[in-house]
């Protein structure tokens, strides 16, 4: 009877220990309520509350539910009927480069030939006689001129000094610039890759204008450079800005040796307050042996299999040129156009890499276990790339490796259908429609942008597109060479209207404002391999999450490009509150 007792006793022990262990495991850390919680899951639920444990979402769902999970030690925060969403992800920037471009002096905005003369020549009066000055990614479609400074106008205000204004591949060189170059009447491309310098007809004198071969500039910088720790504390920086417009995770999709580095000792000294996903940058270039060992060399890094904070999950290349230069590989001939030098009634862009390459080091890329992506601007670069995986989908499906394709800003219906088909993903920026729609409806007319950025299409035949700035110059969200504002980028998605633009360009194509929120959340953290992880306000999730000043499920439709973001979440910790 005794012994009955004892074991009736322990038992009753250990069932209360059992008790209190799940009080333990049911009781939250921090609880939002009364609010509206927007959980972006696969029915767009809309929640009162969310308790939050350990850095993951422990429950959501009404407010009086939640609050049951509360002890003497939850935080609890009365939300006032404020509007809660995911964290917000950017699947296409360039951080580590963005956050040092003012790193020696203020860069002023440039929106006409004479900003750029002015900012040149007042870098001239503080340079030393010969040192190089560079103005970069100052597009000229977004001047007012529309058009290059010439060779003239930049000799004019920097004599003595070798002056470059490069657009991506592209640029205009004063006479000191090209000089130094080896730019002259004879040069030519002789390293395999695409580009020209542009020539007068009549004299046979270099314009001062190349095309896709700015890597023959031989510039030198000039300015205060940045030491590591430099480095890494602007990138700190910049990640504080973007947790205050709400983004948690981001891609950065062209990273270098260097910058990987950066991140892996950023994230050692538990520094790292951004989820990064990285695309390797890999060159082309050269020996095709060599390239595919470089993309066998990514797959080996430990990285590879990385954590909730730091991850490579591909490799990043370059197909064609830009669409803001002029040397997008396109379907049709561009047509002549002044505004980009075109004078060849049958130029169709430049094709950075020929078939008979792309195929070998896309099966190579997907074989590795990675994803690959290329920056693909035109509809004829976006074709290349479906037609290889198309043909690599033959013999293993390629949909597990997420392929995708960077840009894709113009496409067709062909190809929403065969990338949708294919699993194939796309990374948009709609910041681009907001800023060159003017330019590119002014050269290519309203008929032939019928299926530029076409999200609409792209969701209808779900496929997967999601968000991104590709953020590169300056912090701030919306001083910044392609603004990363997120709630621009929505509104964008949302209205189809464009800066100093009349009217709306192809509304069939804009998105519902819940499809808007998707293309921020959910969409990317599946272009970047974390749709387990964030995304969405779900159970067993990481706890990143932001609240809003607006229901931009509900305010009028201007308002979503003004909102602003209250608190930021990530892991349950607040990196960010509004004053």
């Amino acid at each position: 009877m005794i012994l009955d007792f004892v074991v009736l006793f322990l038992v009753l022990v250990a069932s209360i220990a059992l008790d209190v262990r799940c009080v333990i495991a049911q009781s939250a850390d921090l609880i939002l309520h009364h609010g509206k919680i927007v959980t972006v899951d696969s029915k767009f639920s809309i929640a009162e509350a969310v308790a939050i444990k350990d850095g993951r979402i422990l429950r959501v769902g009404r407010r009086e539910e939640i609050l049951r999970l509360k002890t003497a030690q939850t935080r609890l925060v009365d939300l006032a009927g404020k509007t809660v969403l995911p964290g917000l992800i950017d699947s296409h920037v360039h951080p580590a480069d963005a956050c040092l471009i003012e790193f020696d002096h203020p860069i002023p905005e440039m929106e006409t030939i004479q900003d750029v003369l002015d900012y040149v020549k007042s870098r001239a009066a503080v340079s030393k006689e010969g040192e190089w000055i560079q103005v970069r990614q100052v597009f000229i479609t977004r001047l007012r001129e529309q058009r290059y400074p010439t060779r003239d106008e930049l000799d004019r205000v920097a004599p003595k000094h070798p002056v470059v204004f490069a657009t991506g591949p592209d640029a205009s060189l004063n006479s000191l610039a090209l000089k130094l170059s080896g730019m002259d009447r004879n040069f030519q491309v002789t390293d395999g890759g695409p580009g020209y310098v542009e020539k007068d007809p009549d004299s046979g004198e270099p314009t001062g204008i190349i095309r896709s071969c700015t890597r023959f500039i031989k510039a030198r910088p000039n300015s205060r450079q940045p030491n590591d720790e430099d480095k890494k504390q602007r990138l700190l920086e910049l990640f504080e800005d973007y947790a205050s417009v709400g983004i948690t995770s981001i891609g950065d999709r062209d990273a270098s040796e260097d910058e990987i580095q950066r991140y892996r000792e950023l994230h050692r000294d538990g520094k790292l307050k951004t989820r990064v996903s990285l695309s390797h940058h890999i060159e082309t270039i050269g020996a095709l042996e060599a390239v595919e060992e470089s993309i066998r060399k990514v797959a080996g890094d430990p990285l590879v299999k990385g954590d909730d904070w730091l991850k490579i999950i591909g490799i990043k290349t370059y197909l064609d040129g830009g669409m803001l230069t002029g040397s997008a590989y396109m379907r049709e001939p561009w047509g002549v156009s002044k505004l980009y030098s075109i004078t060849d009634p049958k130029y169709r862009g430049v094709l950075f890499i020929p078939r008979e390459r792309l195929l070998p080091i896309v099966k190579t890329t997907l074989e590795s276990g990675l994803q690959f992506t290329a920056h693909s601007q035109g509809d004829g670069a976006v074709r290349a790339l479906l037609d290889v995986y198309e043909e690599l989908d033959k013999a293993r499906p390629v949909r597990q490796n997420r392929p995708c394709i960077t840009h894709a800003s113009f496409m067709s219906l062909e190809a929403v259908l065969k990338l949708a088909k294919l699993g194939v993903v796309v990374d948009v920026q709609p910041a681009w429609l907001y800023l060159d729609t003017r330019t590119l409806a002014g050269h290519f007319g309203y008929d032939r942008l019928r299926f530029f950025q076409p999200l609409r299409s792209l969701f209808k035949a779900r496929a997967i597109a999601g968000g991104g700035s590709d953020h590169m110059q300056k912090i701030g969200s919306m001083r910044s060479v392609n603004p990363y504002n997120p709630f621009l980028g929505m509104w964008v998605t949302v209205t189809r209207k464009a800066k100093n633009y009349d009217g709306t360009l192809h509304p069939e194509e804009a998105l519902t404002r819940e499809q808007a929120i998707r293309f921020y959340t959910a969409n990317n953290s599946y272009l970047l391999f974390r749709e387990k992880q964030t995304g969405s306000i779900e159970s067993g999730k990481l706890a990143d999450l932001i609240v809003l000043d607006t229901d931009i499920l509900k305010c009028p439709v201007n308002e979503i490009r003004n909102t602003r973001v209250l608190q930021t979440y990530i892991a349950g910790k607040l990196v960010f509150e509004r004053k």
